[in-house]
């Protein structure tokens, strides 16, 4: 041993000549059982299969099959996040749209229960309103709604017997403003007066 308790330079030739001596040693002892006809020392050959020069069929990936396999893979990963957030804004799309049918709805329901004068007066009937967008969260989004009352457009004689009632809400979803409306029309002494 040398310095610090490192092996010296000679000690560590005379281990690098032993392990290159077994080597050199079990080759000879396989070549010559071969060249005898005889099956090779079983703990000999595994260590052979394992020294077998390099061939392609166990070869890795080349570079360029990588970064292939990548791109396949981007371009999946960002063909499944653009589905699911298209699936997603159309699902939200389609629950405010269903918001704004029960609002109208609502709003709608409450003109049916006037009476003949009030719906004529305009004091009775709020022209804006404001209903929340999610009926189960707090209201921090509003639906804006106008109600307007209007004379129906008729030519027949019974047209000042008749009032048309627009309702129309707007939101903002999405950065886009999206509006429905509904029309309705009410009759003075109602439709069973009327024949066609």
């Amino acid at each position: 041993m040398g310095f610090c308790g490192k092996p010296s330079r000679y000690k560590l030739a005379e281990v690098f000549s032993s392990l290159v001596t077994s080597a050199a040693k079990r080759a000879f002892t396989v070549m010559i059982a071969r060249r005898q006809g005889r099956t090779p020392n079983r703990s000999v050959a595994p260590r052979l299969r394992e020294a077998r020069p390099f061939s392609f069929r166990q070869s890795g990936f080349t570079l360029v099959e990588v970064m292939m396999g990548v791109l396949v893979l981007g371009i999946m990963v960002v063909s499944l996040y653009t589905g699911f957030a298209f699936g997603f804004a159309q699902i939200r799309l389609a629950r405010e749209n269903l918001r704004a049918t029960q609002v109208l709805l609502e709003k709608m329901e409450v003109m049916r229960l006037l009476n003949w004068d009030q719906v004529i007066k305009p004091s009775n009937v709020p022209n804006t309103f404001k209903a929340p967008l999610y009926a189960d969260r707090p209201p921090l989004d509003f639906y804006k709604g106008t109600v307007q009352v209007t004379s129906a457009p008729l030519t027949e004689t019974y047209a000042n017997a008749m009032r048309m009632i627009q309702i129309q809400v707007s939101w903002k979803s999405g950065g886009v403003i999206r509006q429905r409306q509904m029309t309705t029309y009410v009759a003075q002494y109602g439709m069973q007066q009327y024949e066609y």
